[in-house]
C-alpha cells in the first residue's frame, strides 16, 4: 500500500487529499527517476523566475510542504498541477509536456506492466472465480471492491488504484481490436457490491461489453459440475509474434509463465472452463434476467 502523510491538513480550504500527487513507489526505479526529473525542472523554473516556494504555493493553490515534496521527487504531481505550474513559471510547455510520463508513474509498477502486456496482446482470456474481472468493472464497482480491503486503504490510495484499474480498459479502444474472452462465476454477479444502483450499472456494463464483436462473455452457473478453475483465476495473453504468457492462482506458484508446457496446461484448463460455462448467448440472457429481478 502506498504511504500517506500523517500530517494531513487543509491549506486555502483544500484538504491534502485534494492536493497534488501521491507518494512514489520505492521499488519503482523508473518512476523514481521520472519524478526526480520533474521535481528538478520545477525547482529550476521556479528559481529562474525568482519565485519563492511560499509565493509559488499560494499562486498554484496548494500547500507549501507539498511543493517541497514535489521538488524533492517525493511526491507525484497531478496533471492539473503541472499545467498550472507551467503557466505560472512561464515554462513554455516544458512542465506540461511531462504529464504523459507522470501519468504512468501514478499507477503501481505491477499494474503498468500488466497494462503494457494487455496493450500488446492480440488475444486475452480471463477466468474469474471470486470477482468481476477488472477489465469489466465500472468505476463505482471498482471503488467498492478496493474500498472493502482490510486493513483499509486511505481514500487517496483507493482512488489511485481505481484509476490504475480503469486505465487498463483502454484495451477496448484499440484498433485493430484484440480478441477478448471472459468467464465469470455466477455468485459474484449476484453480489450487490456497492448497493443496488452500482450493481445494476455493473450488470449493464457486462451486457454492453458482451455485445461487442470482439468480446466473448460467459457465465459459469453455480450449479455446474466441478471444473479446473475452482482454485483461482486464470489469465492467458497471446501476442502477435506467437508468444504467450499465462498465470493461474492455482498453478506454478501463481507467477506469470512463458513455459510452453505450462501454457498448454493453462490452455487446457481454460478451454475446459469455457466448455462447461453457459454459451455467450445464454450468458447475456442470464445477466438480463438478473437485471429483471431487481
Amino acid at each position: 500500500m502506498v504511504a500517506v502523510d500523517s500530517d494531513a491538513g487543509r491549506v486555502n480550504g483544500i484538504s491534502e487529499a485534494d492536493e497534488p500527487g501521491w507518494e512514489v513507489d520505492p521499488d519503482d526505479e523508473w518512476g523514481l527517476a521520472v519524478i526526480a526529473t520533474v521535481g528538478r525542472q520545477l525547482k529550476l523554473r521556479r528559481e529562474a523566475v525568482g519565485m519563492r516556494v511560499a509565493e509559488f504555493a499560494v499562486a498554484v493553490g496548494y500547500g507549501e510542504d507539498l511543493v517541497y515534496k514535489i521538488e524533492a521527487g517525493k511526491r507525484i504531481p497531478r496533471p492539473e498541477f503541472l499545467d498550472r505550474a507551467d503557466e505560472l513559471l512561464r515554462a513554455g510547455g516544458l512542465l506540461a509536456a511531462m504529464k504523459e510520463d507522470v501519468a504512468k508513474v501514478r499507477y503501481p509498477k505491477k499494474v503498468r506492466e500488466l497494462a503494457k502486456m494487455e496493450a500488446q496482446a492480440v488475444e486475452i482470456g480471463v477466468y474469474e472465480c471470486n470477482i468481476i474481472a477488472g477489465l469489466l468493472q465500472t468505476p463505482d464497482h471498482a471503488r467498492a471492491v478496493i474500498g472493502a480491503a482490510q486493513p483499509p486503504y486511505s481514500p487517496e490510495d483507493v482512488e489511485r488504484m481505481v484509476a490504475a484499474r480503469l486505465s487498463r480498459q483502454s484495451v477496448f479502444e484499440r484498433d485493430p481490436a484484440p480478441s477478448l474472452h471472459f468467464v465469470l462465476e455466477e455468485a459474484p454477479l449476484r453480489r450487490q457490491v456497492g448497493g443496488t444502483m452500482v450493481w445494476r450499472k455493473q450488470l449493464e456494463r457486462l451486457l454492453e461489453a458482451g455485445r461487442l464483436r470482439n468480446v466473448t462473455l460467459q457465465v459459469m452457473p453455480t450449479n455446474s459440475e466441478p471444473h479446473p478453475g475452482l482454485d483461482g483465476r486464470i489469465e492467458l495473453l497471446k501476442f502477435p509474434d506467437g508468444t504467450a504468457v499465462g498465470r493461474s492462482d492455482g498453478a506454478f506458484n501463481g507467477r506469470p509463465t512463458h513455459d510452453l508446457k505450462h501454457l498448454r496446461i493453462l490452455e487446457l484448463r481454460y478451454g475446459t472452463i469455457r466448455a462447461q460455462a453457459l454459451s455467450p448467448r445464454e450468458s447475456l440472457a442470464f445477466i438480463e434476467q438478473l437485471l429483471g429481478e431487481t
